[in-house]
């Protein structure tokens, strides 16, 4: 689409020819969605290079974070799918009968729910949107996918290579901003699968209702981190920084949000992150090629207004350097800043990390539900009643206990948002079966059809009575009604 004025007759078009593809049956092949897969995979090992230039053009990624977090994380889900989606696409045989329907059997069968938009965030930009797509291609759709614009090197990238390596009849590429964005969403699609903010996620599920069209959300939230004084704190420390500042530099939906502690605890956390923020990144973060920039002039500018803002600037314990030339701002650790500033109203999403303190850890959990619900929530302790007790008392799309942000590469484990950060899940089996429907399949056959005859009119007495005991269980009523041994 590159080059191309992409409105809505363009996106009707395209998505009229992608539905031709997909009830021709093109997609539905096993060997069809493994040549794909295959595809993007080749396309990971040969373009690997250029992936790297493209995510160091849009955000300055160190090539260390851009094989870790987008290469090698999209081709280990890619060969996973490609190891299990036999296994995957096999119908599910349901063992258990109801009285009702017996003898019969049953089984589950999935199948690809058709022509489906992925619409992708810039702070992955790569990983965020091939995740989806191995999905939605391992289950059998046809896709879009719409990368993020603010990520134009690795939008670009998508354009030129994903082509070479797909099937282009079945899977697209779709370049652009709001007029394109706007335009595809005017369209009936089987499912749009979402990554972003929640604004523009309520824009996606308002257009989407508008054709009772299922949605995938995958936001975003203030994920909170409670720290306990029961911890390795030079490990603890090491993770809640690497999981803050070693991902996208806090530009990231489960990058720590804000740490809860106890008062006296406190002093002795702040001098941790200092020294550890001082070996990962020197005595000049701003000079450090380890720390990604802030991706755009316009979110630089909301962070430094956080840190602005009136009573905010005390408040910083470490940090605050910026540089406004080159879009960097340096880890920022700041200590008891007012539950109502604007730090603490909406998600992050950079290097400034508050910390709350309060007189007992238990405190902590209803500040946290007293807030919409994050994405992630970490717990560093341990305390196994602590730990029981956080897990079972706050709710968030993923629990971590003792590191941050690694649960996302375990593709046995869903990864998704509730509430206002998200809805639905995906990685993994989670990812083909969030573009699949599960469709129930009864078979009978005619041998017993002359015994049962309670079920159909007239209805006297005795086949009322009967019928009500089959539906509440009853055995001696089953074996009745299937042998004829009854009364009209």
């Amino acid at each position: 689409m590159t080059g191309e004025v992409f409105d809505g007759k363009k996106a009707e078009v395209m998505v009229k020819d992608l539905r031709a593809s997909f009830k021709a049956g093109k997609t539905k092949p096993y060997e069809w969605r493994v040549s794909q897969l295959e595809g993007i995979v080749r396309m990971i090992m040969e373009r690997e290079t250029e992936i790297m230039e493209a995510l160091q053009s849009d955000l300055a990624k160190p090539n260390m974070e851009a094989y870790l977090h987008e290469i090698s994380l999209s081709k280990a889900a890619c060969l996973f799918a490609l190891k299990q989606l036999k296994g995957w696409i096999k119908p599910e045989k349901v063992v258990r009968a109801s009285f009702t329907t017996f003898p019969s059997s049953a089984k589950i069968v999935p199948e690809p729910l058709g022509v489906v938009l992925i619409i992708s965030a810039w702070n992955y930009p790569f990983s965020l949107l091939i995740d989806p797509a191995i999905g939605a291609i391992a289950a059998g759709n046809a896709v879009v996918v719409k990368p993020s614009e603010i990520a134009p090197a690795t939008s670009a990238f998508f354009a030129e290579h994903l082509p070479e390596y797909v099937d282009n009849s079945c899977i697209k590429v779709v370049e652009g901003s709001i007029a394109e964005t706007t335009a595809l969403l005017e369209q009936k699609w089987d499912k749009i699968f979402y990554t972003g903010n929640g604004r523009v996620g309520r824009i996606v599920m308002a257009a989407a209702a508008k054709h009772l069209t299922p949605v995938a959300l995958e936001l975003g939230g203030k994920s909170p981190v409670i720290v306990d004084s029961n911890v390795n704190l030079k490990v603890a420390v090491k993770r809640m920084a690497v999981g803050k500042w070693g991902c996208n530099n806090g530009q990231a939906c489960i990058a720590p949000d804000y740490i809860i502690t106890t008062k006296s605890f406190a002093p002795k956390l702040v001098d941790a992150l200092k020294s550890t923020l001082e070996e990962f990144y020197g005595e000049d973060p701003l000079e450090s090629a380890d720390l990604s920039r802030i991706v755009s002039f316009s979110h630089f500018k909301r962070l430094t207004e956080l840190l602005d803002e009136e009573n905010i600037p005390e408040k910083i314990v470490y940090g605050g350097e910026r540089d406004e030339k080159h879009l960097k701002i340096a880890p920022t650790v700041l200590l008891d800043v007012p539950h109502d500033s604007l730090i603490m109203k909406d998600e992050i999403f950079g290097p400034l990390l508050p910390i709350i303190t309060v007189e007992k850890l238990e405190d902590s959990f209803e500040l946290i539900n007293s807030r919409p619900k994050p994405l992630a929530a970490y717990l560093f302790s341990k305390n196994k009643k602590l730990e029981e007790d956080f897990v079972q008392k706050v709710s968030a799309g993923g629990i971590l206990i003792n590191d941050a942000a690694l649960h996302v590469t375990n593709p046995h484990l869903p990864f998704g948002g509730v509430g206002d950060s998200g809805t639905g899940a995906y990685h993994g089996k989670f990812s083909f079966d969030t573009f699949s429907h599960k469709k129930a399949v009864l078979s009978r056959g005619y041998a017993t059809e002359m015994r049962i005859r309670a079920r159909y009119p007239p209805y006297t007495y005795h086949k009322q009575i009967l019928l009500r005991r089959v539906i509440d269980g009853s055995f001696i009523a089953l074996f009745l009604g299937l042998f004829g041994l009854h009364r009209d």
